[in-house]
């Protein structure tokens, strides 16, 4: 067993490959967390990402959680893929590769699940998705595993979604790539609705829903929805249906220009768009400077990758 105390906090890591791996990003989570302090005097939220990949026990995405709780870190976030496919012909559309960097024998822990299990184990970090493929899921339940944990955290889940990109793995679970858009649209849209407490009615081209309600409702009113990518309508489905935006990138540049098509999209349908929290990834460098530009652009949280 090895115990490490870091800033006033300790952390038990039985596992030796994984203290490895753990005091590294341990050592690089305080340097990050001290730029970020003397650089915006606290004011910018930040958070790590992802919990829940690559782990070998619960116990190592809890020990990371309590971790970075400890260390006054707002929030921590994870990636899904049910699937990884030996081969695809998909693109992942945020490297130049075209591949997502995980092999297929990673372990995935499912998000909600990880973030249920932190959630158990902490008290004041906030937990999200970044992002859940919502288009290839039920939509009720998706809204009820939502509402669900927000409740059991006492309001700290942030629902990231996203449409997907992975062909291969729609196909896997029987459901169309095709129209996923539409589809995700729709299903946020519906969600609203069981997330209301009011009776539901919603009928559409993808939705039969008729008579019902769902409890409990999430304890966050309104629920935050969080929209990832800046791919295809991102902007003009963040600006109507979305609390917050995901960005899988942290260069300051590329976000003054999705800034820009946000902006639009917002006086558009007469938006504020102060309303929408926007998130970025951040690796950690840069300094006071890089983290200016970012707060200029109007960013409110960064996500450190702990995956290289």
């Amino acid at each position: 067993e090895i115990r490490l105390s870091l800033v006033g906090s300790e952390m038990c890591i039985r596992d030796s490959i994984w203290t490895i791996i753990c005091f590294a990003s341990v050592l690089e989570i305080i340097r990050c967390r001290r730029t970020c302090e003397m650089s915006l005097g606290g004011i910018m939220k930040i958070g790590i990402i992802p919990v829940n990949i690559g782990v070998q026990s619960a116990d190592q995405m809890v020990q990371m959680a309590q971790l970075v709780e400890s260390l006054g870190y707002e929030s921590v976030w994870t990636f899904e893929h049910v699937v990884i496919p030996i081969d695809y012909e998909s693109k992942y559309p945020y490297n130049k590769s075209g591949n997502m960097g995980a092999a297929p024998e990673t372990n995935f822990v499912d998000p909600l699940i990880a973030l249920s299990a932190v959630a158990a184990s902490t008290k004041t970090i906030r937990l999200a998705t970044g992002v859940n493929i919502l288009s290839q899921v039920n939509p009720i339940y998706m809204a009820k595993q939502a509402a669900s944990l927000d409740f059991i955290s006492n309001g700290r889940f942030m629902l990231g979604v996203g449409i997907g990109w992975l062909r291969e793995e729609f196909e896997a679970l029987g459901v169309p790539f095709e129209h996923r858009g539409a589809r995700f649209d729709d299903y946020v849209a519906g969600m609203r609705k069981i997330w209301s407490g009011e009776v539901v009615e919603h009928e559409s081209e993808f939705i039969s829903w008729k008579n019902f309600k769902s409890y409990p409702l999430p304890i966050q009113n309104p629920f935050p929805v969080v929209m990832g990518g800046v791919k295809g309508k991102i902007f003009k489905r963040t600006a109507q249906l979305g609390n917050g935006w995901f960005a899988p990138t942290g260069d300051p540049g590329e976000l003054k220009e999705h800034m820009t098509h946000l902006r639009e999209e917002c006086d558009a349908i007469g938006r504020d768009l102060s309303e929408i929290e926007i998130t970025c990834m951040w690796p950690g460098t840069g300094g006071e400077e890089f983290l200016g530009e970012l707060e200029a652009v109007g960013v409110g949280r960064v996500v450190i990758p702990m995956m290289g």
